[in-house]
This record gives structure tokens, C-alpha cells and sequence, in this order.
């Protein structure tokens, strides 16, 4: 039974490439078994910090913020049971040098009288840290997060000796909220899975009619059932109809023309659970009535060939310490070299949809992104790899966009980028209903 049980858990973390099975739905663990397992996560990060400002060569990160003020860090410290700050919460790390010297350790408060600044200033006067991070870069969301007049307070109340050492340091913010601890993996696998199920029973029969059933009545089926299972989501489902040069926005307005046989459907998804967020773009295909999967045009077919052909062209250039522009440069000449065409604009994904860490490309912003494309790319954060595949439909004489979004994790082993469940290779199918057949009792 034992050697049974380490089987299942090495099989469940052992990397996987591409996923051959059915998803199934995986339902989530009681709260308070959630909670410990989050605030096990967070006790990691937390205990990651001061390599981190070591690694960046700066002594103290200090993070302070009132309720409903939060600062954007605050939501990748806090405990599970906790909605929001209270009071003033405030916190203080310091690196490793000053935590084996001084025995700098982490420092909290939840206060609303001046008492936390005169604590403050006595831990800051033992420990004589030389500078001191504070989250005020006026381009990066995630380093941005101290409020304007909390920081003119922190100013006024330590005075001009401290309000010298602190300094913006973006990528301090960035790589604490980006890097995910490996414990989060299996998890994530399970609640990539579900959403990977969400999409095959969504495109299905099961739930379209075509004719009858619109791209809203199946977006809307989606979060009725992302709530049946208790995750919720970070954005509405967008569900289409591909025609040529389709560009993917908002989801669908009511009145859209009901799905029809032989239309190429796409959805842009994703679910929340545990504090972790997915996203994925699928592809699906209504089989017109007697048509199997091999009766699929070719043409549709081979783009979502050159979809999965982009895929690899992306990962293959996400090398680490190179900037998301840099990355983004070299999958273009790739691309272009192998006569396809397309977009690509990967993002990291994590305690955030659209999270921490540089962007690789933007839609329409093909020739680098300012600011958030110069961050590095960084090992042990996720991505989502999102891109779409211009390719010509001889059948339908038309050039479509074949858009495909993947997640995909860092493996130290094998130094690449794996996908977190799978990615897709084959067409979901929306088939026809069979008729049932009329029987006549004989008396």
C-alpha cells in the first residue's frame, strides 16, 4: 500500500508534455485544508525574501498600507483567512547579511496609532539598513503599490536620516510576487485540468445545439459551471465565431447568429482557485452532420499546426535572464524564417491572471514593449504562452487567426519551459445529436 501511495505522488509531479487522457474535473479540498495548504505557500515565499534582497543588493524591503489600501505585494503575503489589511499593516525584511549579523528578522505590525512608527524607527536604528526598498516605481503595477500619502507619512514620521535610505527597486516586488514555490505545482496541475475540462463538456454537444445555442449561451454555461464547482474566475469566458482576420476582444454582445455545422470556434478561459489563476485559448469545430474528425478541412487543420509550430518557437526562445523584448525579437525571426505568420504576447501568470514579470510582446505591439518588456526573464515563474497562427484556408479561401494560449512552468532538471497539463493538438468536436429513433408497437 505504501509503495502504492509514492508511485501516485511521484507519477502526479513527474513533468508532463502533452495530455493524451480526458480531463476530468478536480474538486477542490475543504476551506480550512485550503487555507493551510496557501499559508504553507506563503510561509515559503515569506522565508524566500532576504536572498532576495541579497541577490538585489539592497539591506530592507518595508511595506506599509491601510485597509482597502492595500499595497499590490500585500496580496501575495497575506494569510488565507485574511480579506484585506487592517488598521495599518506594516511589515519589514531585511537580507541576509543583516539577518546572520544583527538577527534582523521580519518585523509586523497591525496599528493605527503612532506607536508602529516608533517601533519601527528602533528596529530600522539596531539594524542601520542602508537602503530601503519601498514599492513607488510609477510604471510597473506591481511595483507601484505604496499609496502617496502613505509614503508622506512614512517620510514625516521617521524624518529626513531614513527617508534618504529608501529607494525604488522594481524588481524586488516583481520577482517576490513572479517566482512560484514548487509545492504550488500539483496543485496547479489540478485546477489547470479542471479548466482544460470546463472547455472540452463547454464545446461539446452536451452543451451546443447548433442553430440554437449562441456564443453567449455557452459563455455563460461556463461560469454557471466554474460556480457549481466553487472556483470563480478573473474574466468573463469569451467565446467566437473565427471568420477571417477575426480579432479576439470583449466577449460577444447579445444577438450574436446562433453556432452553426462547420464553424471554427475559439474561447479565451480561465479559472481561480487557491489564489492561483489559469488561462487558456481552445479551438473547436462543429462537425456538420455525417462528418468525422477526418472530414475537417485540411486547410484548418494545418493552422492549428502552425498554432502548435509558434508554440514551440516560443518556448524554445524564453531563455532566462533575457529581456521579454529580446525573447520577443528572436521567436519573430524564427518565425518569419519558417514562412509563418503571427503575434506573440506571452505574459506571467500566477497570483495573477496577467501577473508579475516581463511581457513578451503585446497584441499589435510586435516590436517590443517599453518598460515591462525591459524586465529579465526569470526561472521558477509560470507563463502563459499566448499567441495566434496567421494562416490561408484554402477551403474557405480566407486567411484565419488561429489563436492558442498554454501555461507553462519551469523545469530545473530539464532547463525548459513544460506545460503545465498539456496543450492542444487536436480539434475539440461539437457533433451532431443523434435523432432517436421512432418505435411502433404492433397490436
Amino acid at each position: 500500500m505504501l509503495l502504492r501511495k509514492f508511485i501516485a505522488i511521484l507519477s502526479f509531479f513527474a513533468p508532463r508534455v502533452v495530455s493524451t487522457k480526458k480531463p476530468e474535473y478536480q474538486h477542490l479540498p475543504p476551506l480550512r485544508e485550503q487555507a493551510k495548504i496557501q499559508d504553507s505557500w506563503r510561509q515559503e515565499r515569506l522565508d524566500s525574501v532576504p536572498a532576495l534582497l541579497e541577490k538585489h543588493g539592497v539591506d530592507a524591503w518595508l511595506l506599509s498600507q491601510k485597509e482597502y489600501a492595500e499595497d499590490t505585494a500585500f496580496w501575495s503575503m497575506k494569510q488565507a483567512v485574511q480579506f484585506s489589511a487592517r488598521r495599518r499593516t506594516t511589515y519589514i525584511f531585511f537580507a541576509e547579511h543583516l539577518v546572520e549579523s544583527k538577527n534582523c528578522t521580519f518585523q509586523s505590525w497591525i496599528d493605527i496609532t503612532p506607536a508602529v512608527w516608533t517601533e519601527l524607527e528602533h528596529v530600522l536604528e539596531a539594524c542601520n539598513p542602508k537602503s530601503i526598498v519601498v514599492d513607488t516605481d510609477p510604471q510597473i503595477a506591481f511595483a507601484s503599490g505604496l499609496h502617496a500619502g502613505e509614503r508622506d507619512l512614512i517620510v514625516g514620521q521617521l524624518g529626513p536620516y531614513w527617508a534618504d535610505k529608501l529607494v525604488n527597486k522594481p524588481i524586488v516586488p516583481v520577482e517576490y510576487i513572479g517566482t512560484m514555490p514548487k509545492s504550488r505545482l500539483g496543485w496547479y496541475r489540478k485546477i489547470m485540468e479542471t479548466a482544460w475540462a470546463i472547455i472540452d463538456e463547454g464545446f461539446s454537444e452536451k452543451v451546443i445545439t447548433p442553430g440554437k445555442t449562441t456564443t453567449e449561451d455557452v459563455e455563460w454555461w461556463m461560469r454557471d459551471k466554474i460556480q457549481a464547482l466553487n472556483y470563480t474566475t478573473w474574466f468573463q469566458p469569451a467565446v467566437s465565431i473565427l471568420g477571417p482576420q477575426t480579432v479576439i476582444g470583449p466577449p460577444n454582445t447579445p444577438g450574436a447568429r446562433p453556432i452553426a455545422y462547420g464553424d471554427l470556434l475559439h474561447v479565451d478561459f480561465g479559472v481561480t482557485a487557491m489564489g492561483l489563476n489559469t488561462d487558456t485559448q481552445h479551438l473547436a469545430y462543429v462537425l456538420p452532420p455525417g462528418d468525422k474528425e477526418k472530414d475537417i478541412p485540411q486547410g484548418i487543420i494545418d493552422g492549428l499546426k502552425a498554432g502548435n509550430r509558434l508554440q514551440d518557437l516560443t518556448r524554445a526562445n524564453m531563455k532566462i535572464g533575457l529581456s521579454g523584448n529580446e525573447i520577443l525579437k528572436n521567436i519573430l525571426d524564427n518565425v518569419h524564417a519558417e514562412g509563418l505568420e503571427g503575434q506573440i504576447y506571452s505574459h506571467p501568470i500566477g497570483d495573477w491572471g496577467h501577473a508579475a514579470g516581463t511581457l513578451i510582446g503585446m497584441a499589435f505591439l510586435q516590436d517590443g514593449v517599453t518598460v515591462l518588456g525591459d524586465l529579465p526573464l526569470l526561472k521558477n515563474m509560470w507563463y502563459s504562452v499566448e499567441l495566434y497562427a496567421e494562416h490561408y484556408v484554402p477551403e474557405k479561401n480566407a486567411t484565419l487567426n488561429f489563436f492558442l494560449e498554454e501555461d507553462v512552468y519551469w523545469h530545473d532538471e530539464k532547463e525548459s519551459w513544460e506545460w503545465v497539463y498539456g496543450r492542444q493538438e487536436r480539434f475539440h468536436l461539437i457533433k451532431p445529436k443523434e435523432k432517436k429513433g421512432l418505435f411502433r408497437i404492433q397490436g
